[in-house]
């Protein structure tokens, strides 16, 4: 019995620490959550009260942050890019690292066609950036959000709730040939679909 407590105590220690390394703060609540409530289990269950009201309150708090995070009333807003910029630049620049994680294809305003920032609360947040494959089709070459707002609701904005953006443009389908592991986890979950585009395999969405 001793053993099996002891090993709880690591757990609830290990996933307290692995919290700490989330960027999200969503992330981190909820990994946050799990952690202090295994603490507070532990705590009780060898007869440290302090531990466990301590973490106790913890879970509390935890939840509290998660009820504003998913209730807080968030405005989005999408600002074109027509030209380069010195804010451009050093967006990218200042990125460069995170972006080459998860894109491998080549881009650049002047060779895109729908270019734009996603605002998040009047932060810029993300960039997306594509070209004309055919008459009604964009190829995907830049979609990066920045660590902290990883949460998929910028995706979720541009996908699914501003899609009009690019019917009204005339575009009807999203492509991105990815091949990156985590970034086509990433498409999968925003609803595009294994397909190919001229024999090359790629990732389809309709809007």
């Amino acid at each position: 019995m001793e053993n099996w407590l002891e090993w709880l105590g690591y757990l609830a220690s290990l996933i307290v620490l692995v919290s700490l390394l989330m960027s999200s703060i969503i992330k981190l609540r909820w990994i946050s959550l799990l952690g202090s409530f295994l603490f507070s289990l532990y705590g009780f269950l060898i007869g440290a009260l302090p531990v466990g009201f301590m973490n106790l309150g913890i879970c509390f708090i935890n939840i509290y942050f998660l009820f504003k995070i998913y209730n807080y009333k968030e405005y989005f807003k999408i600002l074109p890019i027509k030209k380069r910029s010195l804010y451009y630049d050093y967006f990218l620049d200042f990125y460069r690292d995170e972006i080459n994680k998860f894109h491998e294809s080549e881009f650049s305003i002047e060779n895109s066609d729908v270019a734009f920032y996603i605002l998040r609360n009047m932060v810029p947040a993300g960039i997306f950036m594509s070209a004309q494959l055919n008459d009604n089709t964009l190829k995907i070459n830049l979609d990066f959000v920045v660590p902290e707002y990883r949460d998929f609701k910028i995706a979720n904005y541009i996908f699914d709730k501003n899609k009009e953006y690019f019917t009204d443009k005339g575009y009807y389908n999203l492509v991105s040939f990815s091949s990156n592991e985590k970034h086509i986890k990433y498409l999968l979950k925003m609803g595009f679909q294994l397909d190919s585009f001229e024999g090359e395999k790629c990732y389809m969405k309709s809007l």
